[in-house]
């Protein structure tokens, strides 16, 4: 038989090349800013009956009633009147009691799903609430302008902040007064936090520093403090440990709508793309496959990766990585530095997406 029809072993690998993150640099419109604020794809169907409190947290369940009647409370007219604003109507009084409510815990807790769970349960249109993190809503200002923002969300009964970070001053002034504008137009609000430069505590973000931040706002949060462990990690085998380069290339070949890169060249790319841009980066990804994962060299790079390991854990997209495990991505200056929740929030959530995608690789 001659070599043209002898058959070599069939290889796993498809014919098809995987993508790269790193050959992508997305624009992303203004309008596509405003209609994404909704919750992200891991939590479209998370409601509170979805959430399992842990019996030994009883704050847990008591965070699911109080979120319950708050998202209750926001039912009929918007606060500031019926329907469509009528700006030349009285002003009526504004409403008793607080109109926003601040999650207070460390990560893992589940915060982000009791948030996206009032955003479902508010009785109001999708066009009448809005759920992003902070990063997205100054990326927003950042679209529209100020004002312009203001007219767009003041229209909303409901305005969801998860991850509320406190760590830029100027960030923190912009969005105070964005949102003290917003609740004078009767928009209700709802907030996670994460920990302030300093705050080393145990990895949660205390609630008077919150409400000291914003000052003049104070008055307008309740504080519903949500104790526990990591859920991620609650009752769940121990994470992978990083593959070969070989197996997780062979993985991203084999993978539809994969994309493989080369960790430290994807850190370096990710200096050049906007993070309000991650989100359009991971745009019909099925997988992320890494090879040659390493310690993140300094802090600049280490928080765009917190935020490019946000976007890929709010879509769900597993990733497979060979090289370091994620536990070891970040120094301990960096691990006991300010930004130490926002790191260990990275690990848990790169960890959690290490254990789906164990099956990307074959037995």
């Amino acid at each position: 038989m001659s070599s043209s029809t002898t058959a070599p072993a069939q290889s796993p690998i498809a014919d098809a090349a995987p993508l790269s993150l790193c050959a992508r640099e997305p624009l992303v419109p203004a309008d596509r800013l405003v209609a994404e604020m909704v919750p992200p794809p891991r939590f479209d169907s998370v409601r509170f009956e979805t959430y399992i409190p842990d019996p030994n947290q009883p704050s847990q369940t008591e965070a699911v009633r109080v979120l319950s009647d708050f998202a209750a409370g926001l039912g009929g007219a918007h606060a500031s009147g019926s329907g469509k604003r009528r700006w030349f109507a009285k002003k009526p009084a504004a409403p008793t009691g607080p109109r926003g409510v601040y999650l207070d815990g460390g990560y893992g807790v589940g915060k982000t799903h009791l948030l996206a769970s009032l955003w479902h349960a508010t009785p109001a249109a999708p066009e009448q609430k809005a759920f992003g993190t902070f990063v997205e809503l100054t990326n927003l200002v950042g679209a529209l302008g100020f004002q312009q923002t203001v007219r767009t969300l003041g229209e909303h009964r409901l305005l969801c902040i998860d991850e509320f970070e406190l760590d830029d001053p100027g960030d923190t002034v912009l969005v105070s007064t964005l949102l003290g504008k917003l609740v004078d137009a009767g928009v209700a609000l709802a907030a996670t936090s994460n920990t302030l430069p300093g705050k080393l505590g145990e990895g949660r973000f205390a609630s008077a520093d919150f409400l000291r931040e914003i000052q003049g706002l104070s008055a307008h949060f309740r504080p519903l403090r949500i104790d526990g462990e990591d859920y991620r990690h609650r009752g769940l085998p121990e994470a992978p440990a990083p593959f070969s380069d070989e197996l997780v290339t062979k993985a991203a070949y084999a993978t539809p709508g994969a994309s493989l890169d080369d960790f430290p060249h994807l850190l370096d790319h990710l200096a050049r793309v906007h993070p309000s841009r991650y989100g359009a980066l991971t745009d019909d990804l099925k997988a992320v496959c890494l090879t040659d994962v390493q310690p993140v060299p300094d802090q600049s790079t280490a928080l765009r990766l917190v935020v490019l390991a946000d976007r890929l854990y709010d879509r769900e997209i597993p990733v497979l990585a060979s090289g370091l495990p994620f536990d070891q991505l970040f120094s301990e200056e960096m691990l006991n530095g300010g930004y130490r929740k926002k790191y260990f929030r990275a690990i848990s959530r790169l960890t959690a997406l290490a254990r789906d995608a164990k099956g990307l690789v074959g037995a």
